[in-house]
């Protein structure tokens, strides 16, 4: 029953980012890291990570290196078949290496935000509505292909091969 309403939840969810031009409205909580580091939990998107200054570590990074291009051609290809998941810690140093790589791929690519829920994490990695319990969460970032719903792959922090975009792109690529 529980997994049943929470497949209705995450349904309207990604199906309301979808219908919008935004993605999800942010709805999270701000914390302070044991630093003292602003951080977050919650849905979040990639408009606060750049806008706030709290989190320059996301323009920073995203200056480096450009997207793999089989993984851009891959979600060109099979964008309109897939919505995103990703997992993150905006105090996580991989997670602040990876998102800004991630948005690359994406932004090059064409990829519609509309499309990802991005779902910021605290340090013990649990999530809102205790997705991460539902997604099996262990590491961050997580990044969750999905097809009407229902996982086909993923990629957790930088990959089997250290290479996140390249094994995103083929996840993507496989999909028929």
């Amino acid at each position: 029953m529980i997994r049943s309403l929470f497949a209705i939840f995450l349904s309207v969810l990604l199906l309301s980012c979808a219908t919008s031009k935004q993605s999800a409205k942010p709805n999270y909580q701000v914390f302070t890291d044991t630093n003292g580091t602003k951080a977050l939990k919650g849905i979040i998107n990639k408009s606060l990570l750049v806008n706030e200054p709290s989190f320059q570590w996301f323009i920073e990074n995203g200056k480096y290196g450009d997207a793999d291009a089989s993984a851009v051609a891959a979600f060109q290809k099979n964008g309109s078949k897939i919505s995103l998941l990703v997992f993150c810690g905006t105090w996580c140093h991989d997670s602040q290496n990876l998102l800004p790589k991630f948005y690359k791929l994406i932004d090059k690519a064409g990829f519609p935000e509309s499309k990802i829920v991005l779902v910021a994490v605290d340090k013990s990695k649990i999530a809102v509505q205790n997705l991460h319990v539902k997604y099996q969460l262990k590491t961050v970032p997580t990044f969750i292909v999905l097809v009407n719903g229902k996982e086909v792959g993923r990629v957790e922090e930088y990959g089997k091969t250290g290479y996140m975009e390249k094994e995103l792109g083929e996840i993507v690529a496989a999909i028929q």
